[in-house]
C-alpha cells in the first residue's frame, strides 16, 4: 500500500488529521486529577487510534468513499478514550458460564469453593508462613502445608505438587526413566489439551516408550513379554478425555501391580482427572478413585488439581516415600513447584474432603454434578419467569431439557440431564446475540444451536441469576 495520497482530497484529509498533543488536550478536560491515565498511555493509545485512521484514509479508492471515512476529532476522542479503558481494564474477567460444561478448560476448569477464594484473599494481602515451622521457627518445605492433607485423605506414604499433571508426568518419567524404557498400552496413548501428546511428554522426560498390546485391547501377558534390562517402569494412563468401547480388553490395576513388583519395577498410575470421592449417585459409577489406585498398590500416581478434585491448576503426585523423596531430589521439581496462592487454595480445598458429603455441597464442580436436574428446572423456570416479568425485550425464552457435561479432559462420555434457557429474537441472529452476551458485563458464555442461544443452568448458580436477567433484560435494546 502506498503511503502517498493519489487524489488530491485524500491529501487534504491527511492533513486535517489532529496531533496526539492536540487530541489528550481534549481528554484533559474530562479528566479530574487522580482519575486521569498516565500520560504515556493516553499518547500510546492516541496514537495508535490515530494511525489506524490514516492507514483508513489512505487504503481509501475513491472521494466519496473518503467522504465516509473521514471523521470529526470528536469521534477520535471518543475512539480513544475507549482505547484507553480497554487498556486499564483487566483482560482477565469474571465470566456467568451458561455453555453447561462443568469443567470447562476455556473458562478456567473447576471454580474454587468460597472458603477456598477467602483464604487466598487473605494470602495475597500479605506475608505468610509459606516455608516457615511458627513452632520451632526453622524453614521447613511449603508442601508440608499439604501432604499430611493428601496422604490422610488417600492412604498414601507421601506427596508433592507441581505445576500440572503434565509436569508430574515430566516429572516422574525424569527421575525414575530417564535414557530407559516404560511400557504402557499402546490404547492409552493420549493427547492432551493444546494438542501436548503422551509420548512427546515421555521423550522430553528422555525416557523411550515401548507400546504394548493393540489400541483396543492390551492382555497381561503382552506387559510380560516387553519387560526386559532397560524397563524402567510399567505405566497406566487414565483415558480421562476419551474412551473405547466394543471389542475392548485392558488389564486392572492390581494385576500391573502384581506383576511390575514381581519383577522389582515401579508402577505407576496417571489419573488424569484424580477423583477422591465416588460419582456414582450422580449416574457416573466408573470414575477411579486415587485411594483405590493407593490401596492396589500403585507406587506412584498422579492427577490434576484442577478437574474433578474442584481445586486450583496443579499437578499432584502420591505414592511410595522412597519414590516421592527421589521426585523432590530432581532439579526439575523446583523448574515445576507451585506457588503461594496455589498451595493456600489447595489446602483449603483438601480441608473440606475430610467431609465428602460436605466436599460436594461446597466445592462447586461436584455441587454442579450432583445437584438434580429437577434443581436446575426450577431455577431455569423462576429466570424465565423473571425476564418475561420485566419490560418486554423483543427475546423469546423457553425452559428445554438438555444435557450437560463434564468437561475439562474428564469423564468423555457422562451425561447429566438438565435444563436450559432456550433464547431467539426476532430482528437479531443467535450469532448476533452470543455476541452481545459475551460483550456484556459480566460476560455471559452460551452456545449457539441453530437459530437459537441456549444458556445451560447447570453451570450457573443461584447468585448470578439476578445478573444474568439484567443482562438478558437489556439484550434486545
Amino acid at each position: 500500500m502506498s503511503n502517498e495520497p493519489d487524489f488530491p482530497e485524500k491529501g487534504e484529509a491527511l492533513k486535517r488529521i489532529p496531533q496526539v498533543s492536540q487530541i489528550l488536550e481534549q481528554l484533559s478536560r474530562e479528566w479530574k486529577g487522580a482519575d486521569s491515565p498516565p500520560h504515556s498511555l493516553a499518547a500510546d493509545s492516541a496514537r495508535m487510534v490515530l494511525d489506524k485512521y490514516r492507514q483508513r484514509i489512505l487504503a481509501a479508492d475513491s472521494p466519496e468513499e473518503l467522504g465516509r471515512i473521514e471523521s470529526k476529532d470528536l469521534e477520535l476522542i471518543k475512539l480513544t478514550e475507549s482505547e484507553i479503558n480497554s487498556r486499564l481494564t483487566s483482560n482477565l474477567k469474571r465470566l456467568i458460564n451458561a455453555t453447561g460444561v462443568i469443567l470447562h478448560t476455556n473458562l478456567g476448569r473447576a471454580p474454587l469453593p468460597e472458603s477456598a477464594r477467602s483464604q487466598v484473599l487473605e494470602a495475597a494481602g500479605g506475608y505468610l508462613n509459606l516455608e516457615i515451622d511458627l513452632e520451632s521457627g526453622k524453614r521447613f518445605s511449603r508442601l508440608e502445608h499439604v501432604e499430611h492433607l493428601l496422604c490422610e485423605l488417600t492412604g498414601a506414604e507421601a506427596a508433592t505438587v507441581v505445576n500440572n499433571n503434565a509436569g508430574a508426568t515430566l516429572l516422574v518419567l525424569a527421575t525414575f526413566a530417564k535414557n530407559r524404557e516404560v511400557i504402557i498400552s499402546r490404547g492409552q496413548l493420549i493427547e492432551i489439551g493444546g494438542s501436548f501428546r503422551l509420548p512427546e511428554i515421555m521423550a522430553e522426560s528422555g525416557a523411550r516408550l515401548l507400546e504394548v498390546g493393540t489400541t483396543n485391547r492390551t492382555y497381561l501377558e503382552d506387559y510380560r513379554k516387553a519387560i526386559g534390562p532397560e524397563t524402567a517402569m510399567i505405566m497406566r494412563v487414565h483415558q480421562s478425555n476419551y474412551q473405547i468401547i466394543g471389542y475392548v480388553h485392558d488389564v486392572v490395576l492390581s494385576d500391573l501391580v502384581d506383576l511390575a513388583h514381581e519383577r522389582f519395577l515401579p508402577m505407576v498410575d496417571d489419573l488424569g482427572s484424580g477423583a477422591l470421592v465416588s460419582l456414582s449417585d450422580a449416574g457416573i459409577p466408573d470414575e477411579p478413585l486415587v485411594q483405590d489406585s493407593i490401596t492396589a498398590g500403585a507406587d506412584v500416581v498422579t492427577f490434576s488439581g484442577d478437574k474433578l478434585l474442584g481445586g486450583p491448576q496443579a499437578g499432584i503426585i502420591l505414592g511410595k516415600k522412597e519414590f516421592i523423596d527421589g521426585l523432590r531430589k530432581n532439579p526439575l521439581s523446583r523448574a515445576l513447584r507451585v506457588g503461594k496462592m496455589t498451595l493456600v487454595a489447595l489446602e483449603a480445598v483438601l480441608r473440606i474432603y475430610r467431609d465428602p458429603e460436605r466436599a460436594r455441597q461446597e466445592i462447586p464442580n461436584l455441587k454442579m454434578i450432583f445437584e438434580p436436574a429437577s434443581s436446575v428446572q426450577e431455577r431455569a423456570l423462576g429466570a424465565k419467569f423473571e425476564l418475561e416479568a420485566t419490560a418486554s425485550t423483543g427475546l423469546s425464552c423457553e425452559v428445554v431439557k438438555d444435557i450437560s457435561r463434564i468437561g475439562g479432559g474428564s469423564l468423555p462420555t457422562a451425561e447429566v440431564e438438565t435444563y436450559a434457557l432456550s433464547l431467539s429474537h426476532p430482528d437479531i441472529s443467535a450469532e448476533k446475540l452470543a455476541e452481545r452476551l459475551r460483550a456484556s458485563n459480566p460476560p455471559v458464555i452460551g452456545r449457539v444451536k441453530g437459530d437459537l442461544v441456549i444458556l445451560d443452568l447447570r453451570t450457573v448458580s443461584d447468585d448470578e441469576i439476578p445478573l444474568l436477567i439484567d443482562i438478558l433484560t437489556s439484550l434486545g435494546d
